[in-house]
């Protein structure tokens, strides 16, 4: 088993249909195929071996799937990285998986080459231009590596409570049936139907129900580098796109969009996670486009469909839906108890479709896995029809626009400020990104640092959307008997400060 061959299946089928798309620039699926083998050969030409990890740090365009497929197909496995790393993640996220090689964007440089210059990655940059001369003069290597269905296949990092961010292997396994799943269990996808591809591909809910999922089932995949909506209002209407997922902050936009009533639109199938969708949203969006809007839930580690409304059937709004099939869900209390329906306790689930583990920390594993279980962080609870609900998250997460925030990793940007004493991050509520990245700070006496600066300076060394917009300035930080911070009992801003 090989989760290219996803890709490989699809291409035996039709090869001339439309695989993928970027505005005028097509991929039919034989042509995508043939490209990642070649891909897969000048990996091999480099000494890369099965079980090497390779460092994939591209934007929605085509060059993301042949190089994802062509590192597969030679046994790598792929590193997804998002494209908005600043130089010292770039270097945490190449060292901790020994990452042998980094495929980055050209416009990157500015970060991936200091980035990777103290560790052992080699930075391969991939520039339009000379990636099609390097493909063109490559032979392509038909050789599929035989992978084993429990051979890590991708390492997404995801953050936690503590530490540093974890790397959650998924085998070839868990991705090939969650795509094939989220393609036929929750989308219903069909050959003839045309995907917006929005999600980034760096991104579990992207890579897997976008990419994978639209691939494995030989329906066509039309990009949008960075998500704009009138941006993706054109696609809807020159594509005739009729599949969509996002996160509710696009549908927001989308819905918001002053124009949008001048598009041509064809939708019959969306879907919706990354976070919770309000539910006025929903039914706004769905009269406004004709189409249902499927709410979903999972987690890297759970590749990442865990449940979802069904397609058929009844859809309950505010709810995450029902189990896919194989997966098991359950709400436990602090004793791994399971409880009745609508009691509230931490979400657990079990399947194929759950990690192998945290790369290289058994400890971590173990604790997130214990019972058989992996435990999920989120509160939530099921109702009487087997529905899921999520209430709250356990984990100290913020959740931007889509994106997780780990407020420790800021914290710890914000402790390197020559002027600030204590630092705490914590989700300031915002109506149109659910949450926004806050931080109260206080300063060393005779400071004279602003919310800007304090603001500014964690934004050069983090990616854009973990900086905090909000900064607010206290006297002291309230503490429990031990000392520790306690973030519940911190005010927040009345208004934006700076």
């Amino acid at each position: 088993m090989n989760l290219a061959e996803v890709l490989i299946a699809s291409a035996e089928r039709d090869p001339d249909k439309v695989a993928v798309k970027l505005d005028e620039a097509e991929l039919t699926y034989a042509e995508l195929a043939d490209a990642s083998a070649r891909v897969a050969a000048f990996l091999r030409s480099t000494g890369l071996e099965p079980g090497d990890r390779v460092g994939v740090m591209l934007p929605n365009q085509l060059q993301f799937p042949i190089i994802y497929y062509g590192v597969l197909r030679a046994g790598g496995i792929v590193v997804p990285m998002n494209v908005m790393l600043k130089r010292r993640e770039i270097d945490y996220f190449c060292d901790d998986p020994s990452s042998r090689l980094l495929l980055a964007w050209h416009d990157l440089a500015e970060e991936t080459e200091p980035g990777t210059a103290e560790c052992a990655t080699e930075l391969i940059e991939i520039e339009p231009g000379a990636f099609a001369e390097l493909l063109d003069s490559t032979e392509p290597d038909p050789d599929v590596h035989d992978a084993a269905e429990s051979d890590t296949a991708v390492i997404l990092y995801t953050s936690g409570t503590t530490g540093r961010p974890k790397g959650a292997e998924l085998t070839h396994l868990n991705l090939s049936i969650n795509c094939r799943l989220a393609a036929e269990a929750v989308l219903d996808l069909e050959p003839d139907d045309v995907v917006l591809g929005a999600l980034p591909l760096f991104h579990s809910f992207g890579q897997t129900v976008s990419m994978n999922s639209t691939l494995c089932t030989g329906a066509c995949l039309t990009l949008l580098p960075r998500f704009d909506p009138t941006k993706a209002l054109e696609i809807f209407q020159r594509d005739r796109v009729n599949v969509f997922q996002g996160v509710p902050t696009m549908y927001g936009a989308l819905l918001n969009h002053p124009e949008r009533e001048s598009y041509e639109t064809h939708l019959r199938r969306c879907m919706s996670g990354g976070a919770a969708m309000p539910v006025e949203v929903m039914r706004a969006f769905e009269d406004a486009f004709g189409a249902k809007i499927l709410e979903g839930y999972g987690l890297s580690e759970t590749s990442p469909v865990s449940c979802s409304n069904p397609p058929d059937g009844d859809r309950k709004p505010g709810s995450v839906g029902i189990p896919i099939p194989g997966v098991e869900m359950a709400v436990l209390d602090d004793d791994e108890n399971e409880l009745e329906p609508e009691e509230v306790g931490e979400i657990a689930i079990r399947g194929h479709n759950i990690m192998k583990g945290y790369w290289q920390r058994p400890e971590a594993t173990e604790e997130a896995m214990r019972g058989g279980w992996f435990h999920s962080g989120d509160i939530g609870r099921r109702d009487e029809d087997g529905y899921f609900y999520i209430v709250d998250r356990k984990k100290d997460m913020i959740i931007r626009g889509g994106y997780n925030v780990f407020p420790r990793e800021v914290e710890e940007v914000l402790y390197e400020h020559p002027d600030v004493v204590e630092a705490a991050v914590i989700g300031v509520p915002d109506d149109s990104l659910g949450e926004e990245v806050g931080a109260a700070v206080v300063l060393r006496e005779g400071a004279e640092a602003d919310a800007d600066a304090i603001s500014a300076f964690v934004k050069e060394q983090l990616a854009a959307y973990k900086y905090p917009r909000e900064v607010w300035f206290l006297d002291e930080l309230p503490k429990g008997p031990t000392g520790k911070i306690l973030k519940r009992e911190i005010s927040l801003p009345t208004s934006r400060p700076g």
